[in-house]
């Protein structure tokens, strides 16, 4: 009997890490379905676009791709869009693009290859329903990266932050089972991957009814063979004081903290919803400071909210330059259907000009007070774990424990390797090392 090749299935991902989770998830279930995994839309059988809704510009890029997906899938293939912007908008999509057969919520992937099954008898599916119950325990994913492990201990928020489209796209805030977590750490390491990602909307506030994040990384960083423990994102109220112990207390637990600001000014911050003033974000600042001498601090930071003013603007560039962050994401205001900021009257709306302008001197402020610390970290010895091959240079791309990216000569053979590295140069940004040791292997996932 002749043997018919496996359907093929592309994955195309937009947005933040647990999207990256979400699409493992989708892989994972399909492969087990029967599917097999291709690089190129071009001639798959099943093309997913697992989609970001958090600002406008990330939602038009999708459009536009779907749009571009018209031309390059077969007749027969099915087109599904996925992820947050197909939550938020639903059957609008099916209605936009013909070409598109499934809208699918991040709640509705169990029943992603019974819906493929369906599309392709030529039925048009909206799956955006929550359950509140929904953690894929029982799904393999398959990963990805064979460095580092993204793992989910959480979904949904509860905080309803002003500007944020999260809590409609995700839902309401729940945690999966500590033992839960647990086995998944310990699968992979089996696996042969020793760095651990813990992922959630508001992951600190992790309550999975007896256990908080506190024992979450206590349990997750003494699982034997993990050697680096990293999360996010975390909220800035729901660092206590048991959490920030753990995390200093906790040997695997990486000197890194990304720790969302958006404003420097207690007005704005206020307007936001975001549930602390811009004291409480210093002492929180303080406090991990204390805790963990050492620690780098990354943020994120939002120019042109409504009703900002030029005085709040100022509190922010001297909030940024009196943390001293490692790095800083930085965006524009972007309205968001569904979100509490849609209420705030027309004349606090801050001119494209205006918050332009803000943002390229907010990325000044940042860029320069990085190069500024950076420059005085040469000549320093740091351990690094290599990760992927750069982009352009034929270096390779590595992290330190405290999350500066390394770029060092050599070839793939290094990839998922432990090293030594004395730091030589820096673009401002990143930094060019040289090896000068190197630790026990870390034997990739197969």
């Amino acid at each position: 009997m002749l043997q018919t090749s496996r359907p093929t299935v592309y994955i195309e991902t937009y947005g933040c890490q647990m999207n990256v989770s979400d699409s493992e998830l989708m892989l994972g279930r399909l492969v087990e379905s029967g599917y097999e995994s291709v690089e190129q839309p071009d001639g798959a059988d099943v093309i997913l676009i697992n989609t970001c809704a958090i600002r406008e510009h990330a939602e038009q890029r999708v459009i536009g791709r779907i749009g571009e997906m018209k031309s390059r899938m077969k007749r027969d293939a099915v087109l599904g869009v996925t992820g947050c912007m197909a939550q938020r908008l639903g059957s609008q999509l099916l209605d936009r693009a013909r070409h598109v057969s499934l809208v699918i919520g991040p709640d509705g992937y169990r029943d992603l290859p019974a819906l493929i099954e369906s599309a392709r008898g030529g039925v048009r599916t909206t799956a955006t329903d929550f359950d509140l119950e929904e953690h894929y325990e029982d799904f393999t994913p398959r990963r990805f990266d064979g460095v580092k492990a993204w793992i989910p201990v959480q979904r949904g928020c509860d905080y309803k932050c002003t500007y944020c489209i999260v809590p409609t796209t995700r839902g309401p805030e729940r945690s999966r089972q500590l033992a839960e977590v647990v086995r998944e750490t310990e699968a992979v390491v089996a696996s042969g991957i020793s760095e651990i990602v813990l992922l959630g909307q508001t992951v600190n506030s992790y309550f999975d009814g007896q256990h908080d994040f506190a024992d979450l990384l206590r349990a997750v960083g003494g699982v034997p063979g993990v050697r680096r423990l990293r999360f996010t994102s975390p909220h800035p109220n729901d660092f206590s004081k048991a959490v920030i112990r753990a995390m200093a207390e906790t040997e695997a637990y990486c000197e890194h903290v990304h720790l969302p600001m958006q404003s420097g000014s207690t007005r704005t911050l206020k307007r936001m919803l975001r549930r602390y003033t811009r004291e409480q974000y210093l002492a929180c600042v303080d406090e991990l400071r204390a805790a963990i001498p050492n620690v780098s601090l990354t943020t994120d930071v939002i120019v042109g909210f409504p009703g900002e003013s030029e005085a709040d603007f100022e509190e922010t560039l001297s909030a940024v330059q009196a943390v001293g962050f490692d790095d800083a994401y930085t965006f524009k205001f972007s309205l968001r259907d569904g979100t509490p900021a849609t209420r705030l009257p027309a004349s606090d709306t801050i001119s494209d000009e205006v918050a332009s302008d803000r943002l390229a001197r907010l990325i000044a402020t940042v860029r320069g007070a990085t190069r500024e610390r950076n420059l005085k970290l040469l000549g320093q010895r740091r351990e690094i774990l290599v990760e992927k091959s750069a982009r352009r240079g034929g270096l390779l791309q590595s992290r330190t424990r405290d999350f500066k990216v390394v770029m060092i000569p050599g070839d793939v053979s290094l990839i998922g390797k432990y090293l030594t590295v004395k730091l030589t140069g820096t673009t401002g940004s990143t930094f060019l090392g040289q090896v000068v040791g190197q630790r026990a292997e870390l034997p990739l996932a197969v």
